[in-house]
């Protein structure tokens, strides 16, 4: 009985782990979750953990006051569909928010925000 009980424990265990590991997170970012550059990027570029939907994943650069400021091209890289690019204008010095939302081509949907700093 106990060994039923261990082989189920660990095969939920397993199952679960999996489950986890399905979902494209961000693994990295440039400009950097967080960071400040010097002078305006050109281009945003987010890394995820898996491959992308391109039709169902999208990102954004907001200022402060909400507004949109990207050039909303946003676009899975064709070389690497585990990378989202998107097209910047030059952006003033200030505070900037990304906020991104990805589908995974194993149909899992994740989302989030981060942002980065622009000083002259």
């Amino acid at each position: 009985m106990k060994r039923r009980v261990l082989v189920v424990a660990l095969a939920s265990s397993a199952l679960s782990a999996s489950n986890a590991l399905a979902h494209a997170f961000l693994d990295h970012a440039r400009p950097a979750v967080g960071s400040t550059v010097h002078g305006s990027p050109a281009q945003l570029k987010l890394w995820f953990t898996q491959q992308l939907e391109p039709a169902f994943s999208t990102v954004q650069v907001l200022d402060r006051s909400g507004k949109r400021v990207d050039k909303a091209d946003a676009k899975v890289d064709a070389s690497d569909a585990t990378v989202l690019e998107l097209s910047l204008p030059p952006l003033a010095p200030g505070t900037y928010r990304v906020t991104w939302r990805v589908l995974s081509v194993d149909t899992h949907v994740t989302e989030g925000d981060f942002t980065f700093d622009v000083a002259p």
